[in-house]
This record gives structure tokens, C-alpha cells and sequence, in this order.
């Protein structure tokens, strides 16, 4: 099912060719998995944002506001997975990391959706491609899907308004807490604020190249709030949630 939806998504396009990016040439590359020093080098210099433990079992630290933000309850930016610089139009058509024929170029692990072929089988963002790091510099990231899917299963949740804005405050085991502002999506110019917010983790989904996980998180009811993982696609711009590595 999943293949046919995305060969459904393929046929929709409206391409214009504004990319220029050459594809791959049907190899595999998985050298340089790691970040090199001369890499490491050129990322920015650690910036003094807060963090917060939440008493998670990792240690985890998660940052009180989102990138772009400089308050708890602010939106933020806005990012397509993989992209580190925001823009005024979220699609397929001025993707990053996107063909005109519909493939990726980067981050996929399936030869199917790779142009011409192209797999790198690479399932997690590189610093250098990362929105957390290349904002905030080294130490910040974005966080795994398994660091998403401990904080929603060892938070509590309660659907509330900080300083007027609509979202989601978690509360960890330890008593502190993060609040999430509904800060929505945008596909192609249209934001979807004040009900929802869809944050990105660093994690592709295997065998899906097209697709990323991402923390959605909406309003169910009064004082009731939803938090699970789901998938979307790759290009539509969400918020980041940075954590901190010591």
C-alpha cells in the first residue's frame, strides 16, 4: 500500500525544474559515514541557548523553544528535512535534496526512489544537513525518532496555552516540563497554526526515502492533547525541537 501511495504522490507533481543538482550514477555509497574533521571544523560554534532535564532514562536534554524561537511559546522556523535555511514556498519542486522526476538524491536506502538508482543508505541527517546544528551550532541536533518516542512515552501531556498560544506541554518523570507551541506545517505557502504542531526528528524512514518521521501533536478536546510518531513527506516545512549533547 505504502508503494502505491507513493507512486501516486510521484504522478501528482508539478515539476518545473528549478533543481540542478546531478543524480547519482546507481552506486552505492556508504563511505564517510562519519562526520570528518575537517566537516566538524566548518560547523558553527556552540550558541548559549537553554535546555532542560526531564529526568528521561538517556539523560536526554531538550531545548525550551524551538529554533527560531527565542520564547517557549515561540513558532520559530520552519524547515524542509534535510534543508538548514528557510524560504518563503515548501515543495517538491524547490526540495533540496528532490529531482524534477520525483527521486531524491540524498538520504535513501531504497535504489527505487533514488535517482537513476542512487543509494547512500544514510537514515539519519549529517550535522552539516542538520537545522538544529547549522543554526545553533555544535552540541545542538535534532533529536532521533527513538529520542521522540521516549519523551512522548515517559512525558505526560496536557493541551494548554502558554502567554496565549495553543499547544502541548510535556512533563517529564522528574517534574520539569517543555511546552510545544501548535505551530502547524507548511505545504507550499499555507501554514496550518494554532490546532497542530509537526516537529521533524533526524531519522528517515527505511525503505521510504520520501518520507521522515515526525512528532505530531494536536488537540483532540478540551484539555486533551495527542502526541504520537507518524511519517510525512520530506519537503514540507515543520518546527525543530533541538536536543543538547554535553
Amino acid at each position: 500500500m505504502r508503494t502505491f501511495k507513493f507512486l501516486g504522490f510521484i504522478m501528482a507533481l508539478s515539476v518545473i525544474g528549478l533543481l540542478c543538482f546531478s543524480c547519482g550514477n546507481g552506486s552505492s555509497n556508504t563511505e564517510n559515514e562519519s562526520v570528518s574533521n575537517e566537516e566538524n571544523n566548518q560547523l558553527p560554534e556552540t550558541q548559549n541557548h537553554k535546555y532542560v532535564d526531564l529526568g528521561l532514562p538517556s539523560g536526554t536534554l531538550w531545548a525550551t523553544y524551538n529554533v527560531g524561537a527565542d520564547s517557549p511559546e515561540g513558532y520559530g522556523s520552519y524547515f524542509a528535512w534535510g534543508e538548514t535555511a528557510t524560504k518563503d514556498n515548501y515543495e517538491w519542486d524547490n526540495y533540496l535534496w528532490g529531482k524534477e522526476d520525483g527521486r531524491v538524491t540524498k538520504y535513501c536506502d531504497d535504489k527505487f526512489w533514488g535517482c537513476n538508482g542512487f543509494t547512500d543508505n544514510r537514515t539519519v541527517l549529517e550535522p552539516k544537513d542538520d537545522a538544529a546544528t547549522m543554526n545553533w551550532g555544535k552540541g545542538w541536533r535534532m533529536p532521533t525518532n527513538d529520542e521522540m518516542v521516549e519523551l512522548i512515552d515517559n512525558c505526560t501531556n496536557k493541551w494548554t496555552k502558554l502567554n496565549g498560544v495553543n499547544g502541548i506541554m510535556l512533563t517529564g518523570p522528574n517534574g520539569n516540563s517543555i511546552f510545544l507551541p501548535a505551530a502547524g506545517t507548511i505545504s507550499r505557502d499555507s501554514l496550518n497554526e494554532g490546532y497542530c504542531g509537526e516537529y521533524w526528528t533526524s531519522t528517515l524512514i527505511s525503505g521510504s526515502p520520501f518520507s521522515a518521521f515526525v512528532h505530531r501533536l494536536y488537540k483532540e478536546g478540551f484539555d486533551i492533547g495527542e502526541c504520537y510518531i507518524d511519517d510525512d513527506s520530506r519537503e514540507s516545512g515543520r518546527s525543530v525541537r533541538a536536543v543538547f549533547s554535553k
